[in-house]
């Protein structure tokens, strides 16, 4: 077992502020190679009030990733998550690709390995009449209840909010799913994946070129991912309501609703009269990718006095008083004739890092357009915590998940415990939460209820 004391990544001090000449130069260098481990703790002076969340107990009958992803969110600031699955087949995550073996000698898919650090996994069949009847029973003893199933499918088992809230009142009841449960909609019951949603709230089309299909999945799992923040906003909001009103209440979050919100500009735009891809880079200003000698490094330039900054640094003060750049438009439709020559002319030996740490040093937003290599070896990403080593049984060298984005002056990092095997937990929640005997358990594993 890893020691959970203190331990703080080896960073060096930078060379005054990040910024600073030379900074750029040092940061692969200089040891910021340190990542979070499970069961390790850092920033203990932080974590003398305990966690914001601890005392809270949520029950998630939760698969692939938006629920799970919202649910680990609250366990890294303190809940506890029971996480329910089938006996045998556990959650669809696990079958994702690609795969590593757990010490079950199972096969354990990645969206199931990222989403589910600091959960207990129990193993109970919903669609038997005793796994709905043990459901039943947990349910008092859990603050939060948590499902993201197609509507109505809780309710089929019996399981939905009107149950929960009689058997526990003070039960805060989360619904995640694509189109939501508490208002009609047309595509109630029509099923979704984050590109679904994606695409319904319109963020592909301002990037479509003409005469070709829209991309698709321009930002990974942000349908999942954005949509699981709203459900922990909302789930947080309700416990604070509880505190006055004393009930819980049902939370439902629509993925389409939560991609509408995150793609706020498509309509608003519309409305004002301006074109679709006002929402994206191209039309105003400067806002691109540009090469450098090791990869691309982006520049998003949208005030005056930065343009005058740009245009001088690399080589151009000239073109302050050109009329081709007088308005933001201007500086748009000269990107691919003048503008990015330049840029890249100026960067060609340098590598993107570097040439982001020369505009930035002059007050220019830039940053390097990175891979995943780049991250692992980034000081921000190191000193933030934002990297864990998960250790695997099939192989040598950790898988390397993402920490909590969340940072509070009253809150420590981890300890984080791995990815639960399926149903590992189910004996210790059965006896500890509802007094089960080891009798009382085997039957109800003979039984194939859990």
């Amino acid at each position: 077992m890893l020691s959970t004391r203190a331990t703080q990544p080896t960073i060096a001090k930078p060379p005054g502020d990040i910024g600073a000449p030379g900074w750029c130069l040092r940061r692969r260098t200089a040891g910021y190679t340190a990542r979070m481990r499970i069961g390790e703790s850092r920033h203990e002076e932080r974590g003398k009030w305990g966690k914001p969340l601890e005392g809270i107990r949520v029950l998630a009958a939760e698969q692939m990733q938006a629920l799970p992803y919202a649910t680990q969110l609250m366990a890294h600031l303190g809940a506890e998550v029971v996480k329910v699955e089938h006996p045998t087949l556990g959650e669809s995550g696990r079958g994702a690709q690609p795969r590593i073996t757990d010490a079950d000698g199972r096969e354990v898919g990645a969206t199931y390995l990222r989403n589910n650090l600091n959960k207990q996994s129990i193993g109970i069949d919903l669609k038997h009449e005793s796994g709905r009847d043990l459901f039943k029973q947990l349910v008092p003893h859990f603050d939060v209840v948590a499902e993201n199933f197609k509507p109505g499918t809780m309710d089929r088992l019996g399981l939905g909010y009107d149950v929960v809230s009689v058997l526990n009142p003070r039960a805060v009841y989360l619904s995640l799913s694509g189109f939501g449960s508490l208002t009609e909609t047309p595509y109630r019951n029509w099923p979704a994946y984050a590109p679904i949603v994606e695409a319904m709230a319109g963020i592909y089309e301002p990037t479509r070129k003409p005469d070709q299909p829209p991309p698709v999945v321009v930002a990974g799992a942000l349908g999942d991912n954005g949509s699981a923040l709203y459900a922990v906003i909302g789930t947080l909001a309700a416990l604070q309501q509880r505190e006055r009103s004393g009930l819980g209440q049902h939370v439902d979050i629509s993925m389409f609703d939560a991609m509408i919100a995150m793609a706020d500009m498509i309509p608003q735009l519309e409305s004002l009269g301006a074109p679709i891809q006002w929402a994206t880079a191209g039309t105003t200003a400067i806002v691109g990718a540009f090469a450098a000698s090791d990869g691309y490094f982006v520049v998003a330039v949208f005030r005056e006095h930065h343009f005058e900054r740009l245009a001088t640094i690399i080589g151009h003060p000239d073109w302050v008083h050109d009329e081709r750049f007088a308005t933001r438009e201007g500086w748009a439709q000269q990107i691919e004739p003048t503008i990015r020559p330049a840029i890249e002319k100026w960067a060609k030996n340098k590598t993107k890092l570097e040439a982001s740490g020369a505009l930035c040093e002059h007050g220019i937003a830039a940053g390097p357009s990175n891979v995943a290599q780049d991250l692992f070896k980034d000081p921000h990403v190191a000193a933030h915590d934002m990297l864990i080593e998960v250790p695997r049984t099939d192989a040598a060298e950790p898988m390397i998940v993402v920490g909590n984005p969340v940072k509070m002056s009253r809150l420590s990092e981890g300890p984080i415990s791995s990815f639960p095997r399926l149903g590992e937990h189910t004996d210790a929640v059965l006896k500890t939460t509802l007094e089960l005997s080891d009798e009382q358990i085997a039957r109800l594993r003979e039984e194939g209820v859990i």
